[in-house]
């Protein structure tokens, strides 16, 4: 079938096989041209199918030689309908770690499950024996816990007042205002349900009772600070009390590892386009503003050159880890400089529908959005016929 980007709200209901099987191409490609990483050789990657987890996935296989076991929730495709793009990357990623000599395993379902934490375990004991590094990046938008049965929904609300500012719809260029109304205390609850630590430290506590930590096993949980701007909607909102659970949740992970030296931490990341942050009102305004900014001055990355740095220059160096005052990884300094966020503040109050284009990078935001779902790429013929079943060699 001829695959074309149809595109609803914020999100885009198709993706390109050979897309996105390009994009972790590129990915790959750039890991490889940047040498070699002393890293951890046994990875297991929870969200490792697009965005923070897929980088993971291939900076471990591709810079440290890794063996890598991958969790994701992705829709397979079905005859003329496309799978989820995380799929496709899934699936590409396989075939490159496979054409390398990698062990690549993966295993698709809810990862918030006893059920698909039981089957990964039990493929780490066949297969790996033990694990030296876990990476967590869950991004999704609804938990059904567990333990409970309650079926917990996030939310994306200010916490305590109406929250109004500037957001701009993307892919019109239209730049409006927003208000927000404020979340209740089940709203919070509920968001810290999803999107805090309890999961990751439950993954954790999984791996260590059945003796599938390796001495010394580090696990890695990723975060968004931001800047002032967005923080009424974003770090003092219902996410971020969110991401205050994750952060608290790594030092009470550290504690429980103490016996075999294991040590847990977050890493605060830079603000990317994602299918998540593009809902975000304010957020998309924001990043094509910081994308300008950081693309002229030569500092700009994507998810694949932070999480390259975040190996090469945070995790493996053979030195302790450089940590802020609160004990986080951040990866965000580029981001964070004080002479890029003035440029923003600045830039923001300008901001109209007329001037965006010049003012901001929207084009490469909306480029960015394309990529996610494998368009968007000069390599692909996107008007050839492709096969829309794509099978993932080990599911």
């Amino acid at each position: 079938m001829i695959i074309e980007p149809r595109m609803r709200g914020f999100i885009c209901t198709t993706a390109h096989p050979k897309g996105c099987e390009q994009s972790v191409k590129n990915q790959i490609e750039y890991i490889k041209s940047k040498g070699p990483i002393n890293g951890a050789k046994r990875v297991l990657v929870i969200g490792a199918s697009t965005g923070f987890g897929l980088a993971s996935r291939i900076t471990s296989a591709f810079g440290s030689n890794a063996s890598t076991i991958g969790v994701f929730f992705e829709k397979p495709p079905a005859e003329g309908k496309t799978a989820s793009p995380g799929w496709y990357n899934s699936a590409a990623f396989e075939t490159e770690a496979h054409k390398a000599g990698l062990y690549a395993k993966s295993i698709n379902g809810d990862a918030f499950s006893n059920e698909i934490k039981g089957q990964t375990l039990d493929l780490i004991k066949k297969d790996l024996g033990q694990i030296d590094l876990i990476i967590y990046s869950l991004a999704s938008p609804v938990r059904l816990h567990p333990t409970t049965g309650v079926l917990h929904r996030s939310v994306l609300k200010p916490i305590g007042q109406k929250y109004t500012n500037k957001t701009v719809d993307f892919h019109s260029g239209n730049v409006t205002e927003v208000s927000i109304e404020p979340a209740n205390e089940e709203d919070i609850e509920n968001t810290v349900a999803v999107m805090g630590g309890e999961d990751w430290s439950m993954w954790i506590a999984a791996l260590k009772k059945e003796n599938l930590l390796a001495d010394g096993a580090t696990t890695v949980a990723y975060s968004y600070i931001g800047p002032s701007l967005t923080e009424a909607v974003y770090r003092k909102g219902t996410i971020g009390r969110a991401k205050d659970h994750l952060e608290a949740t790594a030092f009470s992970i550290t504690d429980s590892l103490a016996d075999i030296h294991g040590k847990a931490y977050v890493s605060v990341n830079k603000a990317l386009v994602t299918q998540a942050s593009s809902a975000i009102p304010v957020i998309p305004l924001y990043i094509s503003l910081l994308y300008k900014i950081m693309k002229a001055e030569g500092t700009h990355e994507g998810c694949i050159e932070q999480i390259q740095r975040l190996y090469a220059q945070r995790l493996f160096t053979g030195k302790d880890i450089l940590l802020d005052d609160k004990g986080r990884i951040r990866i965000d300094d580029l981001e964070m400089d004080a002479s890029v966020q003035d440029q923003i503040a600045e830039l923001w109050l300008e901001a109209t529908t007329e001037n965006l284009p010049q003012l901001g990078d929207l084009e490469g935001y909306r480029n960015d959005f394309h990529n996610l779902f494998g368009f968007g790429f000069n390599e692909i013929d996107y008007k050839a016929d492709v096969d829309e079943i794509v099978l993932v060699d080990s599911i």
